[in-house]
């Protein structure tokens, strides 16, 4: 059984006095989180796990925590900037942003892929590129320019939020850097994985501040999860 830590330390006043606010992504990592979630006693109803809600923010069974529900890559933004003290992103948003204001103590091992260069089996590869500039489409321009950045080349960047597989078939570019889990997308667009850049996995991520100022309570949020996922793995 999980811990009980149905009693948290009492509150400590924080920014604006309020309560602890844990911040979730939207989609695939939320589904993939739901188990975890009821492991750790926090979910209530209405619940953020419900896809038919519009709602946006969430009580929890603790009287001091509530849930935003939020788009995947702004959970680390709302930590960074303070509207949330802790949250879970993927590992990918956090290389993308790199938040001074934000750790990441726990891999909660769940949302496991990887963000990799993809290029069209039929057209030019980065080594083809023209002068060692090479364009890309991506939602990832700072992981994509330090990439290329290190092997000597200048990544101009076609910053796209979706449908990156089309943009080498119409040429736009060269090559795209994007999220990767089986591969299937990539092969029915002609496009081939010819390099991984990182290996992704959800965190749990916490705004610097929020954990000097509150550290029992930030503390004993960590610790639900922590021992949630020790659970989940037995």
């Amino acid at each position: 059984m999980v811990n009980d830590h149905t009693i948290l330390a009492p509150a400590i006043s924080g920014r604006h006095g309020r309560g602890m606010i844990l911040a979730l992504p939207k989609g695939r990592i939320l589904k993939a989180l739901k188990p975890l979630l009821h492991l750790s006693g926090l979910l209530a109803a209405p619940s953020p796990t419900d896809e038919a809600t519009r709602a946006l923010r969430f009580p929890t069974t603790e009287k001091r925590i509530d849930i935003v529900r939020v788009r995947s890559f702004d959970v680390a933004t709302f930590v960074a900037h303070g509207g949330a003290d802790i949250g879970i992103c993927g590992s990918d948003v956090l290389m993308e942003f790199d938040y001074p204001e934000i750790y990441a103590p726990l891999d909660l091992e769940i949302g496991q892929c990887r963000i990799s260069v993809a290029r069209g089996i039929n057209h030019a590869t980065a080594a083809e590129a023209p002068s060692s500039k090479i364009r890309i489409a991506t939602k990832y321009p700072a992981i994509a320019r330090q990439h290329f950045a290190q092997r000597g080349m200048n990544a101009e960047i076609v910053h796209l939020h979706g449908a990156m597989e089309l943009a080498p078939s119409l040429n736009m570019a060269h090559a795209i850097v994007d999220l990767v889990d089986t591969g299937a997308t990539l092969r029915a667009n002609g496009l081939e994985e010819t390099e991984v850049i990182a290996h992704v996995s959800s965190r749990l991520i916490v705004n610097r501040v929020a954990m000097k100022t509150r550290p029992q309570e930030v503390t004993a949020l960590i610790d639900r999860f922590r021992d949630a996922l020790r659970n989940k793995t037995q």
